[in-house]
């Protein structure tokens, strides 16, 4: 599987056009040292090691960095958990400078700017290889090209979440009609939580850290992610019904941000994007991998995984394409390029 070199090129392209001697405000956390630099890393999930998405980048970003002989020169210190606080308030530090760096979907974003949430419309992608083929294509450069003029923020690795986000609920979901009246969890997005109120759910837009006990106290009828994420997070101890409705193949992405580019030493910058486009191809083939592994984990945890009508899903959630592309006429170009790439 070949790399987004796109986002590397396009990095170190702004990186040319940066005044000599730019420095970011003195609130920055992890400042340059002689020896090096030290970055600060957040993730909304556990520190699982294998189906954590986070915790996985950021061990294949520690291992590209000492293959590029970086390990003792640029410091990464991994923040699981919302330890830094929740996403939103992660990706606002991000754009302020005041956290280095954040691994996520693209739905998080988009609350920034408004064109990364395409990357979130239901059904848009077939599978995650041919979302990297898109990507590559040229369905990236115009979201990368709007966080770092709309957010301050590069994008300098795309990856997969660990598998395609589906149902996990309360009762069996095999249709449209079987979504009605259930609070199913969404991302805090418009654009995720209109995708589940088409496909038929009561969708809840929700904190990431808030969804465990909001399933436990009953707040919540479910939510839509991916297998790994749900058994990582032990959302299987509170609702046993897991649909493949597949209606989003979403992207990883690690999110950095410019004040702390700005700052690097251009002898370790270049090393360090290296290590993070490598890691992010790591992440990619791992998430790939153990997806299939968490089904039949989840299976044995109690969970009743089950296929639906994902086509009958798909039909509901199409106008929600148009309605996007009518909003954002900049986003017609990509998912034209989304629809043009087969395998």
């Amino acid at each position: 599987m070949s790399n987004l070199g796109v986002s590397r090129r396009a990095v170190l392209r702004h990186a040319a056009a940066l005044p000599i001697g730019a420095v970011a405000a003195p609130a920055i956390i992890g400042r340059a040292r002689a020896a090096g630099i030290t970055m600060k890393l957040s993730s909304s999930q556990p520190n699982d090691p294998r189906y954590a998405n986070g915790r996985v980048y950021y061990d294949f970003l520690l291992k590209a960095l000492k293959a590029n002989g970086l390990d003792g020169q640029i410091t990464v210190q991994f923040f699981p958990d919302n330890q830094l606080g929740q996403e939103i308030d992660v990706i606002n530090s991000v754009k302020l400078g005041v956290i280095d760096m954040m691994v996520s979907g693209t739905s998080i974003s988009a609350n920034l700017v408004p064109l990364a949430g395409v990357y979130d419309l239901g059904y848009l992608f077939q599978s995650f290889p041919l979302q990297t083929k898109a990507l590559e294509a040229g369905a990236a450069k115009p979201v990368e090209d709007a966080m770092l003029k709309g957010a301050s923020i590069h994008i300098i690795g795309w990856a997969y979440n660990f598998g395609a986000r589906s149902v996990l609920a309360k009762k069996p979901v095999h249709e449209p009609a079987d979504l009605k009246g259930l609070k199913i969890r969404t991302l805090p997005n418009p654009i995720i939580t209109e995708c589940l109120r088409l496909m038929g759910a009561a969708a809840t837009p929700l904190a990431f850290g808030e969804i465990y006990t909001a399933l436990q106290a009953g707040v919540l009828d479910g939510l839509e992610h991916d297998p790994p994420t749900i058994l990582a997070s032990k959302f299987y101890e509170t609702v046993k019904f897991y649909s493949l409705t597949q209606h989003n193949f979403s992207p990883l992405v690690n999110y950095f941000s410019d004040a702390t580019f700005r700052r690097m030493d251009p002898k370790l910058r270049e090393g360090f994007l290296d290590a993070a486009g490598k890691a992010a191809i790591d992440t990619r083939a791992h998430g790939l991998a153990v997806e299939q592994q968490a089904l039949e984990v989840l299976k044995q945890k109690g969970v009743t995984v089950a296929d639906c009508d994902r086509e009958a899903f798909r039909q509901a959630t199409l106008p929600q394409t148009a309605a996007f592309v009518k909003a954002h006429p900049d986003a017609k170009p990509i998912v034209d390029t989304v629809h043009a790439t087969t395998a």
